[in-house]
């Protein structure tokens, strides 16, 4: 039963959309800043090139386990409560990193920091609770995109502490905005107006880590491994089956972890396929850019960068996403969320095929990424208005939470691709342009099947028919004053 919680402060709306914007950019931020020091933790650490890559497996693992619970727990004891708790997280986390000397201590680490991946869920929730109703899409437009913007930033801050200071000041530098924003969330946040108290199913987290866990790692050391080994397909056997253990329970269970009728729904799991395939080409570009970059021009196609400036090459794109990101609301209120992931895709799916065909100077790279970066603000937006919209308040956390997960799930394969295409094609222990190339068209695909999927999202008046069916269906009904609430709009 949905308790509305009356009495309570509430604070300016925009100070509360300022505070979740950069608790999302830090997180993105700190993900994706290790990229560029991976050799770096190689070298400082004693472990293999496959050891180092741990270190993003790690946060990515934490993440898709947490994210959903977490959604979860904000959606039971209130969003804001467990905001305040996953920044601190964060914190503790990037100051274990910071003080690590072992590569056994920075996994743990990592592993911390990786649970702040409920972030993501909790500030959709508290956007969609919050925002005036007319704000509510161009709110949650721009904190979807600050995880892009994040991403893209990450990387060019890591490369630039990089160039002047030891790894572990990545780690410090990232520990004084944490701090400020956990205290920004704490006092200018307000609590949470509606909670659904239950019970945390723990058998289904339990059966959902283990099963996500097996597909990611499978999926993430595949290109080492190989994709017909059997660690590999043993193990992804394992994680699949997992997968169909923990949907089989969740099924039956009374007090489901997930509700599966929300992901049956047809705007919710078609939302989740287009987040998946996006993740896929996010993450393409994360790397095949700055290693394209970083070649040799002795190799005839490289460019010879440094860490930095393998890193602005990235720096469009990032501020195409923050600048997309701030009308995406508005074009998402006027032309629909269905068509705003529509078009992003197709802009994302193009800028690689003209990566394809035009990469032989920096300037064409600065293009692409300025292209890339429009289309996936204005598709990442899109995807958090649609989940949003596709289910019922008192289950925004989850479902916001699964559709990080699918995004995530998505990026290990669309990584696990490049590294495989780029490592099958080399010469004289140099990758080949090929591999690269070929890296760029299966990124084009996995966008343009983003934007068939998008095709498969219902109108908006067959969404809010199922969205009433499923309120119905997936809790008991709420009290009055809660029922009595209207839903924001946000197409």
């Amino acid at each position: 039963m949905a308790i509305p919680v009356s009495g309570e402060r509430r604070g300016s709306p925009t100070v509360t959309l300022v505070v979740l914007g950069l608790a999302g950019f830090i997180y993105a931020a700190i993900q994706s800043a290790v990229l560029p020091a991976l050799p770096n933790f190689q070298r400082s650490l004693h472990t293999s090139v496959d050891g180092a890559g741990w270190i993003l497996i790690t946060y990515l693992l934490a993440a898709s386990v947490a994210t959903p619970i977490i959604g979860r727990l904000g959606d039971m004891y209130g969003k804001h409560r467990l905001l305040v708790w996953t920044l601190a997280g964060l914190g503790a986390g990037t100051l274990l990193a910071a003080l690590s000397h072992s590569i056994a201590l920075l996994y743990l680490a990592r592993v911390i920091q990786g649970v702040s991946g409920g972030i993501v869920p909790l500030s959709f929730g508290i956007v969609r609770d919050e925002m005036p109703r007319a704000r509510v899409a161009t709110s949650i437009g721009l904190v979807s995109s600050m995880l892009g913007v994040g991403g893209g930033a990450g990387i060019v801050l890591g490369a630039l502490v990089l160039e002047h200071a030891r790894w572990q000041w990545l780690f410090w530098a990232a520990l004084i905005p944490t701090a400020i924003v956990t205290v920004l969330a704490a006092r200018a946040i307000p609590p949470s107006p509606v909670r659904t108290p239950a019970k945390v199913n723990w058998l289904s987290a339990v059966l959902m880590s283990v099963g996500m866990c097996g597909v990611l790692i499978a999926v993430s050391e595949a290109a080492s491994w190989g994709w017909g080994s059997p660690k590999t397909l043993g193990l992804l056997a394992a994680g699949i089956a997992g997968c169909a253990a923990w949907v089989t329970w969740e099924v039956r269970a009374r007090a489901p972890l997930v509700d599966m009728r929300l992901m049956r729904i047809r705007a919710v799991w078609t939302t989740n396929l287009s987040a998946a395939l996006l993740g896929g080409g996010m993450y393409a570009v994360f790397l095949i850019v700055p290693e394209f970059v970083q070649e040799p021009r002795s190799t005839g196609y490289g460019l010879g960068a440094g860490i930095l400036q393998s890193g602005l090459y990235l720096l469009p794109l990032a501020v195409a996403m923050l600048i997309m990101s701030l009308q995406a609301g508005r074009i998402a209120l006027r032309f629909g969320s269905k068509n705003a992931l529509l078009a992003g895709s197709l802009v994302t799916a193009g800028s690689f095929l003209l990566m394809l065909v035009a990469h032989s100077s920096g300037w064409n790279f600065y293009l692409t990424s300025t292209c890339f970066g429009l289309g996936m603000g204005l598709a990442f937006a899109a995807l958090g208005n649609l989940i949003v919209d596709a289910v019922p308040r008192t289950h925004t956390g989850v479902a916001s939470g699964m559709n990080a997960v699918m995004r995530t799930l998505g990026g290990a394969v669309g990584a696990a691709f490049v590294a495989t295409f780029i490592a099958a094609d080399t010469h004289a222990g140099q990758p080949a342009v090929g591999g690269f190339e070929l890296s760029m068209v299966v990124a084009a695909v996995l966008l343009a099947l983003a934007g068939a999927a998008a095709l498969l999202i219902p109108s908006r008046s067959v969404a809010t028919e199922q969205v009433a069916e499923s309120a119905a269906g997936a809790a008991p009904a709420a009290t009055p004053a809660a029922a009595a609430e209207p839903e924001p709009a946000t197409l």
